[in-house]
């Protein structure tokens, strides 16, 4: 039977919980045998179903169970027992057999069964657990307790747990857990002596949807009461997150033209709220699309598709669509994102000319340049394959002389010649060209109108340059031809046929100086002979540049390459490498002598070489053998013992030229005593070393040299002789009288008296007498008038004591000019002023002057004789008395 609560009321909900093992009693169980829960709800009216998500602190989960009895209780309700009444319950069997089914079937669901019409009790006693044979008593059990999230009446109550073995202030309650002494800390608290737990913060179910909690009771004593059982408080969602875009712009690309239906993208949101609840059934819309209507999404998943044909890029290329997701299946909270469609071009325009045709102008005799563009428009996409247009010449160019290439930038068809165009041959062309893009137009395009388009191009004439008929051209002479032997004729013609004109021919590259042009009609011929080893010859060949050019106004010129094969003459004789040697005097020592041939002639004139023993001298024949070893050798053995010494032999050589070229030639052999090993022993060796000596034209070139050399010493000593009489003339040249003793008179400027005034010559034949009235010769005095600062001056050179007749007169003057403190040093620059600039006489040059005497050589006056020693000897001692000089 059922527990009854106290001071229950109409309204109240009877919350039971059934366990295994639990019996009714025909006794009321005590007050401490049950274990309570108290649930603090508002009222349920009688005879309804309440939503168990309706109120946030309702006790409601998807295990609760909800039965209404307000039929059973309404007929039962005037006969039930005041709450003291215990024997009612035993009188009333019917009632307690319902309460005692409803029970077994909420144990067998898991679930709490509430009675509309009834509050829930503030107490929840289990059963009175009877204690049964071979079974243990099962431990106190509490249902979850559900509260609402964001719960802001605080603290507020949720459960009161009590012992059936509860006594007054005997009993302490306490909890352990998350919420608790646990982290989060704090949510939870009970009052340890009544079992009160209470909520003291705000949930978020977002973070923790569900809180399992440990109940202990204990006695004062600190000794278990009851076994721990467990506290679970369920946190109740609300729809207090809206949802949420995963990007706030999404993209997506569909081809322009799409049929409907055609997926474009997909927008996404997320809703933090319980997933199971309609908190967090989200719903899609669109809210904004900026035109007709042409996209749709998909409420559920947030697909966007096309729902309508028209999509033209060219009209529209970017759509941009607001997007909106709501919760409570579309009822609830908001939010909205953007979504940007852009359409992807397909070729649906074919590219067309701007104009149906086009007149261009090309100059002839010119390739590789453009010629004009032609225009064309196209409404695709700029850049894309839809849009890059190709140019096809469909008429008009049967030689390929025009081509069309696409301006990657404009899109532009660019006319070039690739080929010379050619006035006088043609001059005028019309072509018809055709426009079309890379990629393959779409079936359902509109053809153009202008697809095509005449092209209309003139030739402008120009003087072109002469053309040779044959370039290069190439021929062949001998080696060593004479001069004035034709070489080719390297004639040109001149294709302005419409303006005749005359052709003048010239060398351009002609290293050797070998070939004569004529100017007039091209004519090559050499002007002198052209040497084999030249370096200009390669591999036989002879390169020149002729050049051609009109009488047109700028003259056109053309460059012409003669090339000239030079033609091996056999005009040299083998020579015999080398024309000396040794070998043993018995034919049974040695391998012989190995002799070989060499020709300045190149292949066919050269090799093979023929050798043989002079025919001239049969004799050779009986003493000496020849065999051919291959096209350039030959080996030369004695046939009999012969005589050691020195032998002269003559051999004929001959080449394999045509004609051939053959030459005698003189072989010195040494012939000498061999040991085992076929080499001549020391002693023969130095037979054979004396015995060579030196040929006779060896020693006439040695004398020719000491000759010539003889001959050069001879002539550098005439050249010397000859330039030292050369100076004597000069310095003599219109020198009637002797100077020598004589005094020579010459017209002055001035004529007063005292430039007439002149020195006495016998003073000067006797200074000695005046050498007493001076200072003693040597070094003068020191000058004291110098500037501080500055060294002073060196003593000037000493003259030659004999003759001391001008030696003395120069010293002395000297000496005065040394010590006169009224002139400068003698080695202060003197600057002298000009005469004026109108003055007809020439100025008088500066000490400063660059102009001397430095580079005179008046070396000669040295041999005019004892005289003259004295004024050579002022211009400078000899070379080899200088130092005695000083």
């Amino acid at each position: 039977m059922a527990g009854q609560c106290k001071g229950t009321e109409a309204g109240e909900c009877l919350v039971l919980r059934m366990n295994e093992g639990i019996h009714p009693s025909p006794q009321p169980p005590p007050a401490a045998a049950f274990l309570t829960a108290s649930f603090l709800e508002p009222r349920i009216q009688p005879g309804t179903v309440p939503d168990p998500c309706s109120a946030p602190d309702t006790c409601c989960s998807p295990r609760t169970l909800v039965l209404s009895l307000s039929r059973v209780l309404s007929q039962q309700k005037a006969s039930l027992p005041p709450p003291d009444a215990r024997p009612a319950v035993r009188r009333r069997p019917m009632d307690a057999a319902l309460l005692l089914a409803l029970g077994l079937l909420a144990q067998s669901l898991c679930l709490s069964v509430g009675v509309p019409g009834l509050r829930r009790p503030h107490t929840l006693y289990p059963w009175h657990r009877m204690p049964a044979p071979g079974r243990v008593r099962r431990a106190w059990v509490i249902p979850p307790i559900s509260v609402s999230e964001n719960h802001k009446r605080l603290p507020f109550p949720l459960v009161q747990i009590k012992s059936d073995r509860q006594q007054l202030g005997s009993i302490i309650y306490s909890i352990q857990g998350p919420g608790v002494d646990e982290e989060p800390r704090g949510i939870f608290s009970i009052d340890k002596f009544t079992g009160k737990v209470s909520l003291n913060a705000v949930l978020d179910r977002e973070k923790t949807d569900r809180f399992r909690l440990r109940a202990f009771a204990l006695d004062l004593g600190g000794s278990t009461l009851e076994e721990p059982t467990d506290l679970e408080i369920v946190v109740v969602d609300q729809n207090d997150n809206r949802p949420v875009f995963r990007q706030e712009v999404f993209t997506g690309r569909v081809l322009e033209g799409a049929v409907p239906g055609t997926y474009v993208t997909r927008a996404e949101a997320t809703d933090a709220d319980d997933p199971e609840t309609d908190n967090a059934a989200l719903r899609y819309s669109i809210l904004e699309q900026g035109g007709p209507q042409l996209f749709s999404i998909d409420p559920h998943t947030g697909e966007i598709r096309t729902v309508q044909v028209g999509l033209d890029r060219e009209a529209v290329a970017v759509y941009n669509l607001t997007l909106q997701v709501a919760d409570m299946s579309g009822d609830g909270l908001t939010a909205t994102a953007l979504a940007v469609i852009t359409l992807e071009d397909v070729n649906d325009n074919a590219p067309e000319f701007t104009r149906a045709q086009f007149f261009l102008e090309a100059t002839e005799a010119v390739s590789g340049v453009d010629v004009g563009r032609l225009e064309v428009e196209d409404r695709d996409l700029p850049g894309s394959p839809n849009w890059v247009a190709r140019f096809t010449i469909l008429e008009g160019d049967p030689d390929g002389q025009f081509a069309i290439r696409t301006d990657p930038r404009t899109n532009e068809g660019v006319l070039s010649v690739v080929k010379p165009l050619d006035y006088e041959s043609r001059e005028h062309y019309d072509l018809k060209v055709a426009a079309q893009n890379e990629a393959p137009l779409q079936a359902a395009a509109p053809r153009a109108e202008r697809g095509q388009a005449r092209v209309s191009v003139q030739v402008r004439d120009v003087n072109e340059a002469p053309v040779f008929q044959q370039n290069p051209l190439r021929t062949s002479l001998a080696e060593g031809a004479a001069p004035g032997t034709p070489v080719a004729t390297f004639s040109a013609r001149d294709p302005d046929t419409q303006q005749p004109q005359r052709l003048s021919y010239s060398k351009d590259y002609d290293p050797e100086d070998w070939l004569q042009v004529d100017g007039a009609t091209g004519r090559v011929q050499t002007q002198r002979v052209l040497s084999p080893a030249s370096p200009f010859l390669k591999d036989g060949w002879y390169r020149a540049i002729i050049l051609a050019r009109d009488d047109a106004s700028p003259p056109s010129t053309a460059t012409g390459t003669l090339s000239v094969e030079i033609l091996e003459v056999n005009d040299h004789a083998p020579e015999l490498s080398p024309p000396w040697g040794s070998l043993c005097s018995t034919p049974e020592q040695g391998s012989g002598l190995l002799l070989g041939a060499t020709d300045e002639d190149l292949p066919p004139h050269g090799a093979p070489f023929h050798f043989q023993l002079s025919p001239r001298l049969p004799e050779l024949a009986r003493n000496w053998s020849l065999s051919q070893v291959n096209v350039s050798h030959a080996r030369l053995r004695p046939r009999l013992q012969v005589q050691e010494g020195l032998h002269r032999l003559s051999l004929l050589l001959r080449d394999s030229g045509q004609p051939p070229q053959q030459r005698e030639q003189p072989l010195n052999v040494t012939v000498c005593r061999c040991g085992l090993d076929g080499a001549c022993l020391p002693g023969a060796a130095a037979l054979r070393a004396g015995g060579a000596g030196i040929s006779l034209g060896a020693l006439a070139i040695v004398l020719a040299s000491v000759i010539l050399l003889l001959l050069l010493a001879l002539l550098v000593a005439l050249l010397v002789r000859c330039r030292q009489q050369s100076c004597d003339k000069r310095l003599l040249h219109g020198l009637q009288d002797d100077l020598r003793d004589n005094i020579l008179n010459y017209d002055e400027q001035g004529g007063g008296e005292e430039d007439q005034d002149a020195y006495d010559m016998d003073q000067l034949r006797h200074p000695a007498e005046l050498a007493a009235l001076g200072a003693p010769l040597g070094r003068p005095s020191l000058r004291r008038d110098a500037p501080f600062g500055r060294s002073h001056p060196q003593a000037p050179r000493v003259l030659p004591t004999s003759p001391s007749d001008i030696a003395d007169f120069i010293n002395e003057g000297l000496e005065a000019v040394d010590s006169d403190p009224a002139v400068p040093p003698y080695d202060t620059a003197l600057i002298y002023d000009y005469e004026g600039d109108g003055s007809v006489a020439g100025t008088l040059s500066s000490i400063l002057s660059s102009l001397g005497d430095e580079d005179a050589d008046y070396s000669c006056l040295w041999d005019w004789g004892p005289r003259f020693a004295r004024l050579a000897d002022l211009y400078g001692p000899r070379e080899g008395t200088r130092e005695e000089a000083f």
